[in-house]
């Protein structure tokens, strides 16, 4: 999420083992571990972990997402911590989101140290509620869902008009190549669609953004 080149990527993203994940549930959240697995993830990484039941803990969820952040977003808590609380401000709205795991200390993050040799790197933990379903992707398209889609993002977008945070404009990072009004910044990765068809239509989207888009940013709602 860091918007870096690949190399960079490659450097800052965690690489725990799955033995190694257990022990951070465990030691971090209080939770034992029955089974965990890694989960696909970008420049983070994620664990769909299973716990164990005991007799102080008969009810509440037993599947979770333990996501470790890279080491570059592991030096910004304050942004997670804000992602965080909108989290729990969606849930409380009503929307079907995870829930927030508090740590052994009662917070939302933990900053882990971890010596891999060379150097010592941390990493950002915290623990969510695991939500059952199916990717959109796996899913046939139709008129209604998409426009349960479209309906969700409004209400979505309608409800965070109201979330105050006094850390939000944290949220607001320059150069963010996941904000849309950043899509010039792709440019320089058109050289990973080869030459062909693709990179041109690519290229003339990036053109007519310039041309069309961005002299009117100032006009539209952000």
């Amino acid at each position: 999420s860091s918007g870096d080149d690949q190399q960079s990527q490659t450097l800052s993203k965690p690489t725990f083992s799955e033995v190694q994940a257990s022990a951070l549930v465990e030691s971090v959240f209080g939770l034992k571990v029955s089974k965990i697995q890694p989960l696909p993830s970008f420049d983070d990484q994620n664990f769909h972990v299973y716990i164990s039941r005991t007799k102080d803990s008969t009810d509440g969820p037993i599947e979770y997402v333990l996501k470790i952040s890279n080491t570059e977003t592991s030096k910004h808590p304050d942004l997670i911590e804000v992602q965080s609380h909108i989290i729990v401000f969606l849930k409380a709205a009503g929307f079907p989101t995870a829930s927030v795991c508090r740590t052994k200390g009662d917070n939302t993050t933990s900053l882990v140290s971890v010596d891999s040799g060379s150097e010592i790197k941390s990493y950002l933990v915290r623990l969510l509620t695991y939500l059952p379903g199916r990717p959109i992707a796996e899913v046939p398209v139709s008129p209604q869902l998409l426009y349960g889609i479209g309906r969700l993002a409004a209400k979505l977008d309608k409800t965070l008009e109201k979330f105050h945070h006094p850390k939000l404009n944290i949220l607001h990072r320059e150069n963010f190549i996941w904000n849309l009004k950043n899509v010039p910044l792709l440019e320089k990765y058109l050289y990973a669609l080869g030459e062909n068809q693709s990179q041109k239509i690519v290229e003339q989207v990036i053109q007519l953004f310039k041309e069309e888009v961005m002299t009117k940013l100032s006009l539209f709602r952000e």
